[in-house]
């Protein structure tokens, strides 16, 4: 059974930096992707970032690029959203999830696995 736990949400301020992690369990090859996705009050669910496990490949969000990195470490199971020089529009509850394919970031019904999110919040 596929599993993924995210961790690494708080409190920072506009300019500083946090890093997420998903931890990811069950899968049988590294042929996936992991993304990770943003949903802020009131709005909709958007992709942020995106990783194929295999090879590294990675793709942004125009709205982040610059300031997010996103990483994985084999040895860990655990992909990493690194989140530097935060913005108050960056607060929202980040999820990552899980795809058997390479899909564009707001193909969100792409999918299929889900964690269950973390509350990211940057004060002015």
């Amino acid at each position: 059974e596929v599993q993924l736990v995210e961790s690494g949400g708080g409190l920072a301020q506009a300019g500083g930096s946090l890093r997420l992690s998903c931890a990811a369990s069950g899968f049988t090859s590294d042929d996936y992707a992991i993304g990770w996705f943003r949903q802020a009050p009131g709005k909709g669910r958007e992709g942020v970032s995106c990783i194929w496990i295999s090879d590294g490949t990675t793709t942004y969000a125009d709205s982040v690029k610059g300031r997010f990195t996103i990483s994985s470490d084999g040895a860990k199971n655990t992909v990493y959203l690194h989140m530097n020089s935060l913005k108050p529009e960056d607060t929202a509850v980040y999820y990552c999830a899980a795809a058997g394919g390479w899909y564009p970031l707001n193909d969100l019904y792409e999918y299929d696995y889900w964690g269950q999110g973390t509350q990211v919040t940057v004060s002015s």
